[in-house]
């Protein structure tokens, strides 16, 4: 595969600067947020953000990288690095003159709000809520052609490894076997633990593949996705394998695939996330099955697999060009088995686009 251009983060801190409202500085500590403000992708950062200024603090393990990854992606951000306290120090410096200093409140825990309150004994300790991560639910073109990367790899890996599920082969083995399939296509890394579930497992939204062998008839569900320099796409598809469903489970694969067909066709700009949601649940409650669908119908996706918006009846937000979600429907018969069909979306200026295009058909056709 082609390179793809270089990622720059030019604009996104002064972006946030138009949102610090109420605080003067804002104390970055969630490292998805340190990487899509200033290119970083080391394992261990802070970074101070200020009206005029921002101060990226890590160790010297990331002296080089630090700077190198900064300069490419078009930061203006200084870098201090050194130990625990030489960062602490530094960052202490930065902010003896800011009155009302921002912490992450999701991202901080107690003990570490207690640090930063010795520390910042000069300033107000301010909790704040989603103001780099509302940005980060708009995608620009870069971080778009990186997820639809990280999709086609994921893509190309289950069609490779796809007829090994008639082989007898099990649920753990099968799971490997699609994750080295997606590292030799060029993942990164897997974009977060596969699922494959088989049989009665099916039935569990979030098994953890185990020794269970894959057998004809099986409904299978195959959940997963790839990390392409740092984003990340997800999909699941449900499979009978090498036969058609019978009885309550032909139903299930129908309800479910016509439900999250209307969801996606529903994507588009300036529906709620929560209305989309009505439009799959509506679908498989109208088939008897509302206690059987117990999740949301999807959330945002980039360098986190969940990531706002969420897209329930909890969800509050007006989708937007650029704004990426899956729509993922799911009904579970304990005992039986269960179908969830999702695909990755990014919201265009007239409707919807699939990032994830793998067949829908429950036997894997290539046709």
């Amino acid at each position: 595969m082609n390179p793809l251009s270089p990622m720059s983060v030019t604009g996104r801190l002064d972006a946030l600067r138009a949102r610090l409202d109420g605080v003067d500085a804002l104390v970055v500590t969630t490292l998805p947020n340190v990487r899509y403000l200033t290119g970083f992708t080391g394992s261990a950062a802070v970074l101070v953000v200020t009206a005029d200024g921002a101060l990226l603090t890590t160790d010297g393990r990331y002296r080089t990288q630090s700077a190198e990854q900064v300069a490419a992606a078009g930061a203006v951000v200084d870098i201090a690095i050194g130990g625990m306290g030489d960062q602490r120090s530094a960052v202490g410096s930065f902010l003896s003159a800011t009155p009302r200093i921002g912490l992450e409140a999701e991202n901080v825990t107690w003990s570490a709000q207690r640090v930063w309150a010795d520390l910042l004994t000069a300033g107000e300790l301010v909790p704040t809520s989603n103001l780099v991560e509302a940005l980060r639910e708009v995608k620009d073109a870069a971080e778009i052609a990186r997820m639809e990367r990280a999709a086609a790899i994921a893509d190309a890996a289950l069609y490779e490894v796809l007829p090994m599920m008639s082989d007898g082969i099990t649920e753990e083995e099968f799971g490997l076997a699609l994750d080295t399939a997606m590292r030799r296509g060029g993942a990164e890394s897997v974009a977060f633990e596969t699922i494959v579930a088989a049989g009665e497992n099916s039935a569990k939204p979030h098994h953890h593949p185990g020794s269970r062998p894959i057998r004809l008839g099986d409904p299978v569900v195959v959940d997963f996705g790839a990390t392409f320099e740092g984003y990340r796409s997800d999909m699941t598809r449900t499979f009978c394998v090498g036969a058609e469903p019978e009885g309550d489970m032909a139903r299930v694969f129908a309800v479910v695939g016509a439900s999250q067909a209307a969801g996606a066709a529903a994507v588009r700009p300036g529906i709620s996330t929560k209305e989309i949601d009505t439009v799959c649940r509506d679908i498989i409650a109208d088939a008897g099955w509302a206690d059987r669908f117990e999740h949301g119908t999807g959330h945002g996706v980039g360098l986190d697999i969940h990531e706002a918006p969420t897209v329930s009846q909890l969800g509050t937000a007006i989708l937007a060009p650029g704004f990426v979600v899956t729509v993922e429907p799911g009904v579970y018969l304990p005992g039986q088995g269960g179908v969830r069909v999702e695909d990755t979306l990014v919201v265009t200026e007239d409707g919807a686009r699939a990032l994830t295009r793998f067949t829908k058909d429950i036997h894997g056709s290539l046709n």
